[in-house]
């Protein structure tokens, strides 16, 4: 769409200004003939009659009306340049970019503000990438975040001061945050040297800082939310301190997200400990109003699972009319994922869960490049089959797309992870308002590709 029609754009309420910036000059116009006597008015009809009887030798309605006609584009084309002079006087001074500048800026911001109402569930780095690419179709965004880490930094504040672990919730924040990139490089900093900082990250320090100021942890994320300039929010599924248990294949039992992957044994199945954590209320409310739902990227064990069992976190999965999406890892994880299909990713959270929190899976259809392969396969991790037909026998329907980004790591790649979620948000989410926003914003671009 060109620059000048985007003004024209639906949702961005400029129209109806217009309309009543035309209707007050109208006003205003008939007020002054009232207040100069409108007598004056007919003196100048009558002129306009006289000088269309000399240009024609005859009194014509027709000419009038074009006349009038005429009258009515000058006065709007003189609002139009008034109104344009002016807000470029404003802008030159607060826009380095201009008019263009300007427009796009605003034509973004109702986009977004009005793009559909998306929950994404997980933790860890796959989380992150995955709303990096989701907050350029929406800022309706909601993070719902696993709070079970134990180690690193997030593990040191969690012992010493007694809060949920924050190195998620920061990367989520980072993640999807609009702002100047050394504050994202602050908040991602991790002090080195040997003393009490050592191995902290300041974001991580930041948070836990603000939750002591707040105290509250849901405001002190509301608080570094607007230090970021973060579009949507970011929540924690539990503001309880929960614990990761994994029961082995052989009955052993291992306490702590950081151990799971390390005891090499195979995972039966995980816990939370207290059983009974109740979820965030405003989480739970974002399932509820959400047109659509998504589980991870991320590990399986140590980050899907553990939102999922949070009390009444699947039940109202269960009852949401959003559209439910899980993406699959691309490639297994030593000490959780060994070997696993995706279909056995899929059946894993079934079986914790029950059925229902799932309708699609999204599986990577992209050929991971050998020297890749073979690079993962010294580290025991091998790309995820995508077996449709077994995805498919547990009731779900398996989407294939090519998602992944190949530089010295195997990821996905948030724009096309993005496209791939919105397209089947505007396919299979309902016909809201926002959806079909969306859906419109899509055609566009595909038009401006084409």
């Amino acid at each position: 769409m060109r620059p000048h029609f985007k003004w024209l754009a639906p949702g961005m309420n400029l129209k109806r200004w217009l309309l009543l910036f035309a209707l007050g000059v109208l006003l205003f116009s008939l007020g002054l003939a009232i207040v100069f006597n409108y007598q004056y008015i007919g003196m100048l009809e009558n002129a306009i009659f006289l000088w269309v009887y000399r240009l024609t030798g005859q009194y014509l309605s027709t000419g009038m009306i074009l006349v009038g006609m005429g009258i009515v584009t000058a006065g709007v084309v003189t609002m139009a340049y008034a109104t344009r002079k002016l807000i470029l006087s404003i802008i030159s001074v607060l826009l380095p970019e201009g008019s263009n500048g300007l427009i796009n800026l605003i034509y973004e911001k109702r986009r977004l503000n009005r793009g559909p109402s998306v929950v994404v569930l997980g933790g860890g780095t796959g989380l992150s990438v995955l709303l990096r690419g989701i907050k350029k179709a929406t800022d309706n965004i909601t993070a719902i975040v696993t709070v079970g880490d134990d180690g690193g930094s997030s593990g040191r504040i969690r012992s010493d001061l007694g809060m949920i672990p924050p190195g998620d919730l920061r990367r989520c924040l980072v993640a999807l945050a609009d702002t100047e990139p050394m504050m994202e490089k602050l908040f991602e900093h991790r002090f080195g040297g040997n003393g009490g900082l050592a191995g902290h990250n300041f974001g991580n320090l930041f948070i836990a800082a603000m939750n002591e100021v707040q105290g509250d942890v849901e405001l002190a994320l509301q608080a570094s939310s607007k230090v970021l300039a973060v579009r949507g929010q970011v929540l924690p599924a539990t503001t309880e301190a929960i614990r990761l248990s994994a029961t082995m294949c052989d009955g052993s039992v291992i306490e702590g997200e950081s151990n799971i992957p390390l005891c090499g044994k195979c995972i039966d199945h995980v816990g939370i400990l207290p059983e009974d954590v109740l979820p965030v209320p405003s989480a739970v409310a974002a399932i509820r109003e959400a047109d659509a739902c998504i589980l991870g990227p991320g590990s399986l064990y140590t980050s899907v699972l553990p939102n999922l069992l949070v009390r009444g976190i699947a039940d109202e999965l269960r009852r949401t009319k959003a559209v439910k999406i899980y993406i699959c890892n691309v490639m297994t994880q030593p000490g959780e994922t060994d070997g696993y299909s995706a279909s056995r990713h899929v059946k894993a959270i079934l079986d914790h869960v029950g059925p229902g929190v799932i309708d699609y899976v999204v599986v990577n259809a992209q050929t991971v490049a050998p020297v890749l392969r073979d690079r993962y396969a010294t580290q025991g991790a091998v790309p995820v089959e995508a077996d449709i037909e077994a995805i498919e026998a547990l009731g779900v329907r398996a989407v294939k797309a090519n998602i992944i980004n190949e530089t010295d790591l195997v990821r996905h790649d948030p724009e096309r992870l993005s496209h791939t979620i919105m397209d089947m948000v505007v396919k299979l989410g309902g016909k809201s308002e926002r959806v079909r926003l969306l859906d419109y914003y899509l055609q566009e671009e595909e038009g401006r590709q084409r």
